[in-house]
């Protein structure tokens, strides 16, 4: 019997057809399985790229505000470039459109990009149209390059055995209605990098559940986390601030000895946004096994 997309799980999927292509990452610095693929640019700086995808009905309902729509697809990208300590640049929309879709809500949609790119920078150079055939889904594909100084480059799999484990901002709630309330934490990360606060660092997308596991094993290590303690969302539970997705937030992991010092500057820098230490890095053999968060291929979500 064929196996299906729901039978799978979204990382081992995207292994598997990894798997069939040769890849040649000689000139990589990171290639794929971080929030960006590193490139060389010049003495100073890596360059960024990333792509993502959003589809009515999966990431946006049909009904929602179309500039919202808008600033999401292109803040998905910017919170990318955020978790790598860098920062936008170049920017190609591709749209897939049904015939029968409304230009009225296309042109709400580019002034949403348009809102998103001014207050984070980046500039939209190109794209592409293609139509669906009635009855599909609108979809909207970003394509971006980005950039971030040698210094300050951060990946998810440089987590070290005893860093404390911070997020960024409250979790949970986005399945309740704050899907498109996107705030890419740009400046934040651009802080925390410039003084090494981080040793390891991702962007919130699936859920602490899903990607707190991804930097762990991408480090080679474990976690434990410490379920009191994290920042929920007024009305929101556990269980949506560990589930829900399309948080947004920072995560990232601080050596112990660096935590009194991050805490009192952040206070300082960034007096109306938290961040709460919500666990520990430890050995494999040591480490909890939480399940959960957004898997797109999943037969119930």
């Amino acid at each position: 019997m064929s196996l299906k997309v729901k039978d799978i799980s979204e990382d081992a999927l995207i292994q598997r057809l990894l798997g069939k292509i040769p890849l040649v990452p000689s000139a990589l610095n990171t290639g794929p399985g971080d929030d960006c693929a590193v490139a060389p640019l010049d003495d100073d700086h890596w360059q960024l790229l990333k792509t993502d995808a959003i589809v009515e009905s999966v990431h946006f309902f049909p009904t929602d505000d179309a500039r919202r729509i808008g600033w999401k697809a292109i803040a998905r990208v910017v919170s990318d470039f955020a978790a790598m300590g860098g920062r936008p640049q170049w920017f190609l929309v591709t749209l897939g459109i049904p015939k029968s879709y409304s230009v009225e809500k296309l042109e709400e949609l580019y002034i949403g990009m348009g809102a998103c790119l001014q207050t984070y920078g980046g500039t939209l150079c190109g794209g592409e149209t293609t139509s669906i055939p009635d009855g599909g889904s609108l979809m909207i594909s970003v394509a971006a390059t980005g950039c971030v100084k040698k210094s300050q480059l951060t990946l998810r799999s440089t987590a070290r055995q005893g860093d404390e484990i911070f997020v960024t901002g409250r979790l949970g709630g986005s399945i309740a209605g704050r899907h498109l309330d996107i705030t890419p934490r740009l400046h934040e990360a651009d802080w925390l990098t410039s003084q090494n606060f981080p040793s390891a660092m991702m962007d919130l997308s699936d859920g602490l559940a899903k990607d707190l596991p991804r930097l762990a094993a991408a480090s080679g290590l474990g976690y434990q986390l410490d379920f009191s303690n994290l920042p929920c969302h007024p009305g929101c539970t556990t269980t949506q601030a560990l589930n829900d997705g399309e948080d947004y937030e920072l995560l990232f992991t601080v050596n112990p000895d660096r935590i009194s010092q991050l805490k009192q500057q952040w206070c300082l820098a960034f007096p109306d946004t938290p961040i709460t230490r919500v666990g520990t890095i430890v050995r494999i053999d040591e480490s909890m096994q939480v399940k959960g968060g957004w898997d797109h291929f999943a037969a119930e979500r």
